[in-house]
């Protein structure tokens, strides 16, 4: 009976993986098309990626997603600071908040058809190794989003880490954050404990997507941003997720 049940996850799963490669391809390819067209119209276009799947996590991987604190999200664009554990987060958020884009690392926009449709969003792609410059690039072009009213997701800890565990948050969101004086949102979420960094099968359950408080950043340090965010994040993570292990926040 064990055996089946795994097999029959296994199949999901590889259904779910053709679905995302199969939604890629086909809605990159169009993407490329429309590129000389208004952010609205690709965005509207490229939203379908994660609608697409969400159903198809939803109807054969039984897994569905619950979000937490709508009533926090501001009427203006904002600054999204987000855990990142999973590729699911990124599906949900952009049914959550629209329109919005990424900060990513630049070495995305090579991918093969993810990457053509990533460009499609105007994302602001960062070399990690630029130090300074890579800060620079994201309140420059950060600001520009924000003017068009364009929502703009940042992994403060860089890259996807395990469940239960908590790397290093980086500064470069809190430095835009206080130079454009618009708010952070903050969001914890459980999606890796559905599917975790490293493996192909998921596990059956529902996300639960928690939206914070909008944090004021007008006359804040980047350091008072970041420690605001960071504690409500972990905070928050700590109480959410089913790893009892978590470590605690530093508050």
């Amino acid at each position: 009976m064990l055996i089946l049940k795994n097999l029959l996850r296994y199949f999901y799963s590889l259904s779910f993986v053709s679905a995302m490669f199969i939604s890629s391809v086909y809605l990159s390819l169009v993407a490329t098309f429309l590129l000389p067209l208004s952010f609205n119209i690709r965005y509207r276009f490229i939203n379908f990626y994660s609608v697409i799947n969400l159903w198809v996590l939803k109807n054969l991987c039984n897994i569905d997603y619950r979000v937490e604190g709508k009533e926090n999200i501001p009427d203006e664009a904002c600054i999204i600071f987000s855990k990142h554990q999973s590729a699911l987060e990124t599906m949900i958020v952009q049914r959550v908040f629209s329109p919005l884009t990424f900060v990513v690392k630049k070495e995305l926009l090579w991918l093969p058809f993810f990457g053509w449709g990533l460009r499609a969003i105007d994302p602001i792609a960062i070399d990690r190794k630029a130090g300074r410059k890579a800060i620079v690039q994201i309140v420059e072009q950060g600001i520009d989003r924000l003017k068009k009213g364009i929502n703009i997701v940042i992994f403060p800890e860089g890259t996807r880490s395990k469940p239960g565990t908590k790397l290093e948050y980086k500064k470069g969101g809190a430095i835009l954050a206080s130079k454009s004086g618009h708010k952070v949102l903050p969001i914890a979420h459980t999606a890796g404990e559905y599917w975790p960094k490293g493996f192909f099968s998921r596990q059956t359950g529902t996300i639960v997507l928690s939206i914070g408080p909008a944090i004021e950043t007008k006359d804040k340090t980047p350091a008072q941003i970041m420690q605001e965010t960071e504690c409500w994040i972990e905070t928050k993570m700590k109480e959410i997720s089913t790893i009892p292990s978590y470590p605690d926040p530093k508050c």
